[in-house]
C-alpha cells in the first residue's frame, strides 16, 4: 500500500462491484474457513439456539444492566445536587480561596 494510499485512504469498495467483487468473495470464504475452523460458527449456532428458546433469560440481563446504569447516574445527580446547596460559592470565589490556601501552604 503506498503512503498516498494510506493517508488519503481508498474509497469503499462495493460488493456488487465487479472490479471488487473476486476480493470480496475471497474475503468471505477465508472468514467463513476461520470461523469453521476456529469453532465460533459452531459457538454462534448454540447460542442463538439457546436465545431463542430462552428469551426472557436473555432480556433479563440486559435490562437489569440498563436499569441499573439508570439508577446509578439518577443516584449521582442527586448526591451533585445536593453537594452543590452546600457549597454555594461562584467560581470566582472558589478559585481565590484555592489560591488563599495555596499560598498559606507555601508560606
Amino acid at each position: 500500500m503506498s503512503w498516498k494510499k494510506f493517508f488519503t485512504g481508498e474509497p469503499m469498495p462495493d460488493k456488487n462491484d465487479p472490479k471488487y467483487r473476486e476480493r470480496y468473495e475471497r474475503e468471505v470464504e477465508a472468514g467463513r474457513k476461520f470461523a469453521n475452523a476456529s469453532g465460533i460458527s459452531w459457538l454462534s449456532t448454540q447460542l442463538q439456539n439457546w436465545g431463542q428458546n430462552h428469551k426472557a433469560l436473555v432480556l433479563l440481563p440486559v435490562l437489569a444492566f440498563v436499569t441499573f446504569c439508570f439508577l446509578s447516574n439518577l443516584i449521582n445527580l442527586v448526591q451533585d445536587y445536593k453537594r452543590s446547596e452546600v457549597n454555594k460559592a461562584v467560581a470566582v470565589e472558589r478559585v481565590d480561596s484555592a489560591l488563599r490556601v495555596r499560598s498559606a501552604s507555601h508560606n
